[in-house]
Parts: C-alpha cells; sequence; structure tokens
C-alpha cells in the first residue's frame, strides 16, 4: 500500500483519540517524490510543536556545480527562502495546532541547518509542525491537510526550481553570493579591509525594517578612494578601506552610522537586492563598544589601563560589574584574541574617557595621576603591533584626526576624502608612554562552562543553564536562532574541546575546523536533525563566552 494511503488511514484512525495517538506518525513516509520524516512528536498542543522533515530530488545537479560549497551554499539559502515563503499552516484547533515554523532568513546569506543540499542534487529541510488538536484530542482530517497539503505543497516547490521561471530567479541568487565572496577574497591582496561598489544602496527603511531605503542616494565613491575589483560579470568599481585607521566624519544624520553599519555586516554575503550585496568587509571584521555592568574574566586590559587605585592589577583584570572603559578595553583585546582583523567603532556607544583626554584635562588630572593611556593614543600601536584596523565614526573627538589614515566625510550620504584637509587642522599625533604589548593568551576551564537547558528569544540574550548571557552589546548576532546557536557552540566546547590545556584562541581554530569538516549539526544539543541552527563565527563564540557569568580562565 503507498504510504499516502497508509498514512490518510492513519489520521482517520487516530482522529478524536488523545493528542499522544500522534505518536504514530514518527517515521518516515514515502508521498510520492517527496520524503516525509517525522522526527519528533509534541507531548501535547501547546508544547513546543513537533519537528519533520522533507526531502526530494531537485535536479539542480544538471544545472548548477554543487561541488562548490559558495554555489551550494547559495542555492541552500535560495531553497530555503522559496520553501519558507510557501509555507502557510493555519490555525487548527487548540494551542499550536496548524503552526508551520521554518528558519527565516534575513537579508543575509549564511549556513543554516534547516536546508541541506547535497553535491547530487538531493535537499532536504526541517521544520517544525503544530499537529492539529482541539483540547487534547486529534484533529485527524485537520492534520491530513496540514501534512499532505500544505507541508507537500511548500515542498514540491523545491522540485519546480531546476525549470521554468525559478531557475533564473535560483542562478541570479547563486551569481550574486559567487559575486560578494570573490569581492571578499581580493581584499586582501588589494590591500583593503573593506570595498562599497558605486550605486550601493546603504539606508535601510527602519531600525526594524532592513530592506533598502527607496528613493534613498547611491552610494559613489570618491575618486581619490575608488578602486576597481574583477568579477565573473565585469569589472566593479568602488571605495575601497584600506588597512591600517579610517575615520567617518560628518554632521548628524548625514550617513555616518549607516555606513558604519553597512560595514558591519559586509562580512556576510547579502541577497540580490539588498543594496549592500556588493558591500564586503574582512571576514574577521568586529564591532567593538562599551558595555556597562558585563563581567570581565582575566583579560589584560593594561594597555589602556595601568594599574588601578588601591594596587589593584589590570594585568590581567577581573569584574563582576565593569565601567564603561574597562568593557570596552576589554572587547578591543578580547577581540583581537579571538583574530579580528578589523575593529569597528563609533563614537555614540564608546566610553568617551577611553577614547581621548583634552588638554585641559591633562593640566587638571596629570598622567601619574590617570590610569587610563586614551585610545588615541595606543591605536596606530594597534594597527602597526597587532595588525588590526580600524573604522571609527567620529562626531566630536577631533584628537583621533592626527592619527588617522585617512578621513572620509559624509555629506547628505556622499562620502568625500577630507583627508588631507584633516591633516592640516591635526597637529602632532599624540605618542603612547610604552611599547604596545601582544596580547596573553588565556586558558578556559571546564567548570563554568556546564551546559544545561539552552534557550533564546531574540538575539539580545542567551539562556545557558543558570546563566543568562546579555549579547545586547554583541552588535554581529543576527537573530534568536542565531543566539541559540552560540549557546550550543558554547556547550560543544565544554564537552569536547576545553580540556584546561588549549587557549581560547586553539580552542576557537579547533571549533572552526570541526564545523568545517563536519558541517554545522556537529553542534545540534537534539535527538533528531535541529533545523534551528546558524553558523556560528569563533567571533560572537567567543563574545558569548567572554560574557559567560561562570566563566574560569587562567
Amino acid at each position: 500500500m503507498p504510504d499516502r494511503r497508509r498514512l490518510e488511514q492513519l489520521l482517520r484512525r487516530i482522529d478524536g483519540r488523545s493528542y499522544p495517538a500522534y505518536r504514530d506518525l514518527r517515521g518516515a513516509w514515502q508521498l510520492e517524490e517527496v520524503l516525509l520524516t517525522v522526527d519528533h512528536v509534541q507531548g501535547d498542543p501547546f508544547a513546543a510543536p513537533s519537528r519533520v522533515r522533507v526531502a526530494l530530488a531537485t535536479g539542480l545537479e544538471q544545472r548548477l556545480d554543487l561541488a562548490d560549497p559558495s554555489v551550494r551554499l547559495a542555492a541552500e539559502d535560495w531553497l530555503l527562502r522559496r520553501f519558507a515563503s510557501g509555507l502557510r499552516g493555519e490555525r487548527r484547533g487548540s494551542g499550536k495546532s496548524g503552526a508551520l515554523r521554518v528558519l527565516r532568513p534575513g537579508p543575509e546569506v549564511i549556513t543554516r541547518s534547516a536546508v541541506v543540499l547535497t553535491r547530487d542534487g538531493r535537499v532536504e529541510v526541517r521544520f517544525a509542525v503544530g499537529l492539529p488538536a482541539r483540547g487534547r484530542r486529534v484533529l485527524g482530517h485537520q492534520a491530513a491537510e496540514l501534512l499532505l497539503g500544505d507541508v507537500l505543497a511548500a515542498a514540491r516547490r523545491l522540485e519546480a526550481a531546476s525549470y521554468g521561471a525559478a531557475v533564473e530567479l535560483l542562478e541570479t541568487h547563486v551569481r550574486s553570493v559567487v559575486l560578494q565572496r570573490g569581492l571578499r577574497k581580493q581584499l586582501r591582496e588589494h590591500g583593503l579591509v573593506a570595498f562599497v561598489a558605486d550605486g550601493s544602496v546603504l539606508p535601510r527603511r527602519s531600525g526594524v525594517d532592513r530592506r533598502p531605503l527607496p528613493d534613498a542616494v547611491p552610494f559613489e565613491s570618491p575618486p581619490s578612494l575608488r578602486v576597481t575589483l574583477d568579477t565573473p560579470d565585469g569589472p566593479i568599481s568602488g571605495m575601497g578601506v584600506p588597512t591600517g585607521i579610517t575615520l567617518i566624519v560628518g554632521g548628524g544624520f548625514h550617513g555616518k552610522s549607516t555606513l558604519l553599519q553597512a560595514l558591519q555586516w559586509g562580512h556576510l554575503d547579502h541577497v540580490p537586492s539588498d543594496g549592500r550585496e556588493r558591500v564586503v568587509a574582512d571576514s574577521h571584521t568586529v564591532k567593538v563598544r562599551a558595555e556597562d555592568g558585563r563581567r570581565v574574566e582575566r583579560v589584560d586590559i593594561s594597555p589602556f589601563l595601568r594599574d588601578l587605585p588601591g594596587g589593584r592589577s589590570t594585568a590581567p583584570f577581573s569584574t563582576d560589574d565593569a565601567s564603561g572603559s574597562t568593557s570596552q578595553a576589554a572587547a578591543i583585546v578580547e577581540a583581537v584574541e579571538s583574530g579580528a582583523r578589523l575593529l569597528l567603532l563609533d563614537e555614540d556607544t564608546s566610553a568617551t574617557n577611553l577614547l581621548v583626554r583634552d588638554e585641559r584635562m591633562r593640566a587638571l588630572v596629570p598622567r601619574e595621576r590617570e590610569p587610563i593611556t586614551p585610545l588615541v593614543e595606543r591605536i596606530r600601536d594597534v594597527s602597526t603591533t597587532w595588525g588590526v584596523s580600524t573604522v571609527f565614526v567620529v562626531g566630536g573627538v577631533g584628537d583621533f584626526l592626527a592619527v588617522a589614515d585617512r578621513v572620509i566625510a559624509m555629506d547628505a550620504f556622499r562620502p568625500r576624502d577630507v583627508t588631507a584637509d584633516a591633516h592640516r587642522l591635526a597637529g602632532e599625533p599624540p605618542a603612547a608612554p610604552d611599547a604596545l604589548a601582544s596580547v596573553p593568551p588565556r586558558t578556559p576551564l571546564q567548570r563554568g562552562l556546564e551546559p544545561g537547558k539552552i534557550r533564546a528569544r531574540d538575539d539580545r540574550a542567551v539562556r545557558y543553564g543558570d546563566s543568562e548571557i546579555d549579547l545586547t552589546a554583541v552588535d554581529q548576532v543576527l537573530d534568536g536562532d542565531h543566539a541559540y546557536t552560540l549557546g550550543c557552540a558554547l556547550a560543544f566546547l565544554h564537552d569536547e574541546l576545553v580540556d584546561g590545556r588549549r587557549t581560547l584562541t586553539q580552542v576557537l581554530d579547533a571549533l572552526d575546523a570541526i564545523v568545517d569538516d563536519e558541517g554545522l549539526a556537529v553542534l545540534s544539543r537534539r535527538d533528531w536533525p535541529d533545523g534551528g541552527l546558524v553558523a556560528p563565527r569563533r567571533h560572537e563564540v567567543a563574545a558569548a563566552v567572554n560574557r559567560l557569568r561562570t566563566l574560569q580562565t587562567r
């Protein structure tokens, strides 16, 4: 008997029975060309939805080079978006009855465990289904409509991806992602840390709507910073941001922070219609900011703060309640420790006393009474000694003009190179009091990293056992699924990698190697294929580790 008929008969048979009867659904069902697998059945209609997979052959191996990881990632992303757009569940009873949930990507293209495309063109999509009930009684007929109607219709959209109008959209999507990755690979050979293509649309509609702003001013590079990069679609010109220290200046609401925000997400690829799909930054770009109240665990912040009153050492420094200056100093050192090559800072989210001290304050409080060595005195060494570039949005601290390699002024969202004018106004660059030493390694210990239940509702925090990790100041966390994956990564570090001998840098190296080799699923904490993971970057994993209040290192 075909599986479709058996499934229909099963749902008719359990109609009206108590909710646990749905457990008979577990297992694989071959529904014509679609393999439907029910991995986990929820305990009742008010519990977390059931976990389901669909798999089928797409035929895409005949059109795309699926052996190329970039092509496969782009195709997976497009297929997920297509499946999600066709997944239209509706309320069918009590609790979560009828709910259909799959990871729904924003404008960024990133590996997600919700979809897996193999080299032979077979795709699997993992998602959640709220099995219908009235009270706690099975609604078998509605379940049949849900599984054999809504779910199958969404799945068949994937099969249609290899022909008709859909394939042209897919190929455009893939070509765009491959192009972005090609641009990013060229940055280092051109001495750049970022590139913004002419014609890019940087402004967003609002803080909660990340679509491009209609009628926004297209980006146009200043002639002195324009570079041309080669792509399969021909040469692309735009503004190159060279290694070193770059300041972004300008009046309020003229586009300074908008440009910085575009660079903040430049390590990720974007969908073709995003407006930022040709804005790329070094893969190891990290945004840092002040974060009052965070915990700091044995971070050597002595380059920025010498010994504190009372003989308290800052090499290393620990606190359960960091100030703005100590938290931002720690964030800079932690980013360097995790391998950052480009730091992004905004004066509006920085601790002013860590940035500069003007002459009047120096006269009032002499250097020997002030433990802070401001960033303006260290930023040159950060670039030359640590090999880390900086892009810094500045509104009022003109002292940085003296240490900048280049200064870009945003004027009504149009960039101008004002480096020569800035240097004429700047005066002598301030000198650091001593040489900058390398960042000493820290070794995380297993105790304090013990996992428990992991939950995340949004990008601001992840519940990790009995602790809550505050991610509010970690600006490069995408969403709640990304935050949840960071919690899973911490649990994996505890279970597999942290042994009291490896440094944090070595642990992050090992994590990267394992995920690259075995895939994102290696981080899963589920007994079934987890469709809720978003590829974690080492820098966000490190940020989560460093904000875990039970972390212990030596």
